[in-house]
């Protein structure tokens, strides 16, 4: 069974042992049950709050400013969630791993893209948010003078998945619908501004301490390949190649492009070195790709045109005064085909203007002259041109050579034929090598808030600030959001030999003690952002839910009607029903519908 069913399985014996104590009366008075979920209550802690809340003045301020921020997320929420809803059913995206059922829960270890590395700084974003979230109801209800009944923690097993203040019904009922709208709105308004603490010290001081180490960063290894084969694994960090140092992973693919011998030797951080005898594999191979029936991935080119390859630099002179080639793999299987960039043509742009056809696929081998032998030597033909121009386009069009003259498309000055490319050469994507690099120094960038950077240079500190703070909430997800390689969940074990510490302002807390603040104010802030827009929706029973109903009410009041609970009620459901549909579609929508 896998992670899933365990958890599950566990739960349901929890919550019948609970159910036997309950129906015993072996529980403590002050312990309750709601379904699966204990609940355990505390009177302690009322004295704190009402010398705290003394201030009143101070914090109505703090509440009204609190209020207008979840009333413009409230509504930014419900427009984002519907809008994207509608457009899950209109144009069903194709299910990914983020849409899992198990990627739902917000569980280390049974969420992929959390893993129990990080559970303990996990856990402590959600106690920190939870804190803050209720204290702020449990401050705010004092300075309203609104009683408490009771506050206390929401616990799955041994997990806290909640915490809680009860007001009093009663005196919540006696407050004004401001007072009952700054309660409500103090636990969004607290988790936002932790983010904001927690995302300062992290963009700044932390990040700022931190650097990349030198050297390539292997973030995985290609089975099967040549460095499978010579035991290269996940965080190992490549410092030289032969006598050439490798500072970063540009270098790495520079010095292997330039190194002619089949053999490597590759010295690593740990001051291991071995020897990397090179052979060309095949990582990938697009279905429509004309050596698809023959070749596929995994397998090995050894030979072309009866020329012997084990490099990419090998490969492509083999092929570079050929449109139609020989290829041979590893287990003596040949096929043959033409050679150039993969496409298939975009009905009524430039290309199909010229009447290339938009049924199939065609292998682009030339652009006036100018051999091309992949996706990237096509782009690279194509930024010399202007859009309006006029070119002479050869490519092979069901076995046969063809002639097009293309009258070039695009805008702000790119020119582009209308096509959408596959990568490699004839949709065959090959490595001589092997490894899959880990974009460390990509990642350090997005932790330390320069999303703008990646985005075309997002000006202003607050708008700066934002983009950073939406960057870091896309690193767990980085292989959905991003389209990398691989997710970043924090400084891991395997991960934590691509990073050391730097000449900042905190250098002397080491490495380790780095790592751990930044995955601590990583997660702090990532954990109280979603649970400020969480609470932000405005269905029940979320403080989103009891802020819409109370302006609701402070609308309706104002309107000649006498049937205002009933116009209260039915729009506060109307909404919350969206919400819940829209909330469904969004993380079921893509397996329910793009089948």
């Amino acid at each position: 069974m896998n992670t899933l069913v365990w958890v599950l399985v566990g739960i349901a014996v929890y919550w019948l042992g609970v159910l036997v104590l309950d129906s015993q009366g072996l529980l403590p008075s002050y312990v309750g049950t709601q379904g699966p979920i204990l609940t355990v209550h505390t009177q302690r802690g009322k004295q704190f709050l009402d010398r705290l809340a003394r201030p009143k003045r101070l914090w109505r301020a703090w509440g009204n400013f609190g209020l207008g921020i979840a009333l413009v997320v409230m509504v930014g929420t419900f427009l984002l969630l519907v809008v994207q809803a509608v457009a899950v059913v209109r144009n069903p995206p194709p299910a990914t791993a983020a849409t899992q059922p198990q990627n739902v829960l917000v569980i280390p270890g049974v969420n992929q893209f959390l893993p129990l590395s990080v559970a303990p700084e996990i856990l402590f974003g959600l106690l920190a948010g939870l804190v803050v979230h209720e204290g702020g109801h449990g401050l705010m209800c004092r300075v309203e003078d609104i009683e408490i009944e009771s506050m206390g923690i929401a616990a799955l097993a041994l997990l806290p998945v909640g915490a809680f203040v009860e007001p009093d019904e009663e005196s919540r009922a006696n407050a004004d619908r401001g007072g009952q709208s700054r309660m409500f709105a103090a636990g969004v308004t607290n988790n936002f501004a932790v983010t904001l603490v927690a995302f300062v010290l992290l963009f700044g001081p932390v990040v700022g301490s931190i650097a990349v180490a030198p050297g390539a960063a292997v973030g995985g290894v290609m089975p099967g390949s040549a460095a499978d084969d010579a035991g290269l694994s996940a965080g190992d960090r490549i410092v030289s190649v032969g006598d050439t140092a490798v500072g970063n992973n540009d270098e790495l693919d520079a010095t292997l492009s330039k190194a002619e011998d089949r053999s490597v030797e590759v010295t690593l951080a740990s001051g291991e070195t071995t020897t990397i005898e090179r052979s060309l594999l095949v990582t990938g191979i697009y279905t429509n790709s004309p050596f698809a029936g023959s070749i596929g991935e995994g397998a090995t080119i050894a030979a072309v045109n009866g020329t012997t390859v084990h490099t990419e630099g090998e490969f492509h002179r083999a092929v570079a005064n050929r449109t139609v080639a020989t290829v041979e793999t590893g287990d003596g299987t040949t096929a043959t085909g033409p050679i150039g960039a993969l496409a298939t043509v975009r009905p009524d742009r430039a290309a199909a203007n010229a009447e290339m056809p938009t049924e199939g696929s065609v292998v682009i081998t030339s652009i006036e002259g100018t051999r091309v032998r992949n996706s990237s030597e096509l782009g690279t033909t194509l930024d010399r041109y202007d859009p309006d121009q006029r070119v002479t386009v050869e490519a092979y069009v069901n076995g046969s050579v063809e002639s097009y003259d293309v009258r070039l498309g695009g805008n702000d000055g790119d020119a582009m034929l209308g096509i959408y490319v596959m990568q490699g050469t004839s949709g065959v994507s090959v490595n001589g090598f092997g490894v899959q690099l880990y974009p460390a120094g990509q990642y350090l960038d997005l932790l330390g808030g320069k999303f703008g950077d990646f985005v075309g240079g997002i000006g202003g500190p607050v708008v700066s600030f934002l983009s950073g703070v939406l960057g870091v909430l896309l690193l767990p997800f980085a292989s959905v959001s991003l389209g990398a390689t691989y997710n970043f969940a924090g400084f891991v074990a395997w991960n934590g030999g691509f990073y050391t510490a730097a000449g900042g302002p905190l250098s002397f807390l080491g490495d380790w003690g780095l790592f751990v603040l930044a995955n601590v104010l990583f997660w702090t802030g990532w954990v109280n952002l979603n649970l400020g827009f969480f609470n932000c929706i405005p269905a029940f029973p979320l403080d989103g839910g009891h802020i819409l109903r109370t302006s609701t009410e402070a609308v309706v009041s104002r309107l000649p009607t006498s049937q205002g609970r009933q116009l209260t009620t039915m729009v506060t459901t109307t909404i919350g029903l969206v919400m819940l549909v829209s909330l469904l579609l969004m993380v079921f929508g893509p397996q329910l519908l793009s089948g």
